[in-house]
């Protein structure tokens, strides 16, 4: 009997022993601690220098500092079609690697609801992991320019729309795209008469405005400041719901020009579609664990970016309130994907 006992009770220890590895174990046996177990790449769809690219390496770069992420981390810029491109490898090649990342604004939705050179993936081919900040759309000139206020841009517009050119760093239909042409339809503008030139992000359509081969650039707010510090540009309006403080203190909003209108440009972290459940609870804590850090603080505010952290649930229950706002606007400028 005694016998007996001393094996039962061998093979209950057995047992608990083999539960509890499986338990800290993922689904194909290996070990959760284990991930990252290689480095991670934050894809920029974009060009150097615009808010992507801003966003990407922000991100990497306060994380490796504060040691929040041991792993390596690395940002890789994937420039073509305003994103497009980057998402059609992403969303087919990419669905299951939990070691590449990326940053995305309004364009996922966009790209996805608009009727001319649409994609066909959006938001609902990821997993959203977090948003991290809020920015707002803006309307500026050269320096040397002879326009002192968007009035006289729209009155321009108004005698001849294809007078003056306009450019983004983003595709025709478009996040800068809608920017550019929200106060204009406002105003009583034929959007689609407005000559638009678009750009792989907003550096590249910076460039061109202090090169003198646009009139009039659209983007977001955050990546203009050194440039309006600097003295190379005149920003004519910021499409925040009230003005907003710093360098940008004397930038009128669209509501004080007299057009009832603002683009709110969030900023948010993606991973693929099919990411395993360890990646994304990884992701999450590390991303909160982020936002409320003193450097991450730091770095919003030296670069002039609003905090507005999402979790991976709010943030996606949150894209889909977006997506039916943004297929509303595009109705009203006719380019909705019919």
């Amino acid at each position: 009997m005694k016998g007996k006992y001393l094996w039962s009770k061998a093979l209950l220890a057995s047992a608990l022993s083999l539960g509890l590895v499986a338990c800290s174990s993922g689904a194909n046996g290996t070990d959760k601690s284990n991930y990252p177990e290689k480095a991670i790449t934050v894809v920029a769809p974009s060009g150097a220098g615009g808010g992507w690219d801003l966003t990407a390496r922000s991100l990497v770069k306060v994380l490796g500092e504060t040691k929040i992420v041991d792993q390596t981390m690395t940002v890789e810029n994937k420039p073509g079609g305003g994103g497009t491109v980057f998402m059609a490898q992403y969303a087919t090649k990419d669905k299951k690697n939990d070691f590449k990342l990326f940053v995305n604004s309004p364009p996922i939705l966009v790209n996805n609801l608009k009727s001319e050179g649409n994609s066909p993936f959006g938001f609902k081919d990821t997993t959203p992991l977090a948003q991290l900040t809020k920015d707002y759309g803006a309307v500026a000139v050269k320096a040397d320019s002879k326009f002192n206020s968007l009035k006289e841009v729209l009155d321009q517009l108004k005698k001849d729309p294809k007078s003056l050119t306009v450019a983004g760093g983003s595709a025709p239909g478009s996040m800068d795209h809608l920017v550019a042409i929200l106060p204009a339809y406002k105003a009583g503008i034929d959007p689609k008469a407005i000559k638009y030139v678009a750009y792989d992000g907003g550096g590249e359509a910076v460039a061109s405005l202090l090169g003198g081969n646009c009139d009039v650039i659209a983007t977001d707010v955050s990546s203009l400041g050194e440039y309006l510090k600097s003295g190379k540009i005149k920003l004519l309006a910021v499409e925040s719901p009230e003005r907003l403080a710093g360098d940008f203190k004397d930038v009128p909003t669209l509501k004080e020009q007299g057009i009832d209108a603002e683009f709110v440009i969030w900023r948010g972290i993606f991973g693929p579609k099919e990411m395993t459940p360890d990646a994304k609870k990884y992701w999450e804590q590390k991303l909160k664990k982020l936002s409320g850090s003193k450097e991450w603080k730091a770095e919003l505010e030296r670069n002039r970016w609003e905090a507005d952290y999402k979790d991976s649930k709010v943030f996606a229950s949150f894209l889909k309130e977006q997506e039916t706002q943004i297929t509303d606007m595009l109705k009203s400028l006719g380019m909705e994907k019919k």
